[in-house]
């Protein structure tokens, strides 16, 4: 181990472009620093690699390093390594920086001290890190990076929603249905509330009996067979999650972005549309999905994801480095959520592969303390028995310990033409015992779950939300 002055040595990876480099590696390695440089990396895969080898607990960058990003960001943290980035004094790239995640932001024309004092204390957890700054400050909650040019219209306050995951084993038990019409009945629009948005889908009136107008963000979050689109007849030509979490990614998502990917399909009801092949999974990493999760909270009073059945994370297993995860979004989506909605099917496979599902989320410990509300749908004497909602109880409470259980009933008519139709159970079926179901899931949630806050913005102003197209 190498000892200074003040004792060991801070390993720092320096990864500064152009004549800068020199600067700074030269200012960070003179008599007395208390730091020294483990490695100067070319571009940012060497400081991937540096970091994952254990070579430093900090990292010096140039804020427009090729690459850099949250999910980056991210493994450098996973290896203990702090990041300072040295920026141009623009106060938009300062945001922007923060917003993936970088630990300090420094002006280029930082004098050697104060760099060399920062950079030692960040090596050596000390730091204040969280995007502190030598400049402006970071802008206030709920805010993303300003950037020229952003002038949205429509004022909101910001708020504190809640999270709901709508997760279930393999085998198509009714994840998207569920996820779907519990959405629209959680946006609770009465007969007299307004029509469907023009452009996107045909106009209508609404029909449903609530009179709780909560804001709703209904998220596709599937990277197997996502159909949220297809259940709501919406294009799908755009990925409006693919689009939000590279935005996420770059540090430039904020809540009038995301309001833009994800318009309203009926008043107070918005849709951030799925990826339209599985092979896109990639694009979704739970590091920017984290992102996109808090600014969901901000925008609507309830976020709920329809999830993808997949928890494993055999990429620990396969991979000895950095590695994808391909069921990253579903585990960000379980690891973010205030409730998850586990739905499983009513009949003899379906129930056996809820009670397996059940023990597999408990012991992977991706929603660690969120409520769980365990679904059965598609209820019917035909595959349970002449009373087909207790068998169904007594056998989940047996074998899955699911004392509580909230029973969907079998209504295929029903669902097939609001399926054909592209419209929501509310909408064309206001009277259907599976809407009532849902209606009663929709109240225990609120129930459960309570008032969705709003959180005031003491000393800046509020953020804004495009106003939907009409």
């Amino acid at each position: 181990m190498t000892l200074g002055p003040t004792g060991p040595l801070a390993s720092v990876l320096c990864a500064v472009r152009g004549d800068s480099e020199t600067i700074v590696v030269t200012a960070l390695t003179r008599p007395g620093s208390g730091v020294s440089v483990a490695r100067r990396c070319a571009d940012l895969t060497e400081l991937l690699a540096a970091a994952g080898a254990g070579a430093g607990t900090a990292a010096v960058i140039s804020a427009d390093l090729p690459g850099i990003d949250r999910e980056a960001v991210a493994h450098l943290h996973e290896h203990g390594v702090r990041v300072v980035a040295l920026a141009d004094g623009q106060t938009w790239l300062a945001d922007r920086l923060r917003a993936i995640g970088i630990d300090v932001v420094l002006d280029e024309d930082t004098p050697a001290s104060v760099l060399v004092e920062t950079v030692r204390d960040e090596a050596r957890g000390r730091g204040g890190g969280a995007g502190r700054a030598d400049g402006p400050g970071a802008p206030p909650p709920g805010r993303g990076p300003g950037r020229p040019g952003d002038e949205p219209p429509v004022q909101v306050e910001p708020r504190r929603g809640r999270v709901l995951a709508v997760w279930g084993p393999t085998g198509a038990p009714g994840r998207t249905t569920v996820a779907v019409h519990l959405a629209a009945e959680l946006a609770g629009r009465g007969p007299e509330r307004g029509t469907r948005r023009r452009g996107r889908r045909k106009e209508g009136p609404s029909s449903g009996t609530g009179t709780v107008s909560d804001d709703v963000l209904l998220v596709d979050a599937d990277t197997y067979a996502g159909s949220v689109a297809q259940h709501l007849g919406l294009l799908d030509e755009s990925s409006g999650i693919a689009a939000a979490a590279r935005s996420a990614g770059n540090g430039t998502l904020d809540l009038a972005g995301l309001a833009r990917l994800a318009p309203e399909v009926v008043p107070h009801l918005r849709v951030l549309t799925g990826i339209a092949r599985a092979a896109r999974w990639p694009e979704l990493p739970g590091s920017s999905l984290d992102v996109v999760w808090e600014h969901g909270r901000a925008l609507a009073d309830w976020t709920v994801i329809d999830c993808g059945f997949g928890i494993e994370q055999d990429e620990l297993l396969t991979y000895d480095t950095r590695a994808p995860q391909r069921n990253g979004a579903t585990l960000s989506a379980l690891a973010a959520a205030d409730a998850v909605l586990v739905v499983g099917g009513a009949d003899a496979v379906g129930i056996q592969r809820l009670v397996r599902g059940l023990t597999e989320l408990a012991e992977s410990g991706a929603a660690a303390g969120a409520l769980r509300i365990v679904v059965a749908n598609r209820v019917r004497a035909s595959a349970a028995g002449p009373r087909p909602e207790a068998a169904v109880r007594d056998a989940l409470g047996r074998y899955g310990g699911v004392v509580d259980l909230h029973a969907l009933p079998d209504d295929r008519s029903s669902l097939d033409a609001v399926l054909l139709a592209g419209r929501t159970l509310a909408e064309s079926a206001p009277e259907a015992p599976v809407r009532r179901a849902i209606a009663a899931l929709a109240h225990r949630v609120r129930t459960e779950l309570g008032a969705v806050p709003v959180v005031p913005a003491p000393g800046g102003p509020r953020e804004r939300v495009p106003e939907p197209a009409h």
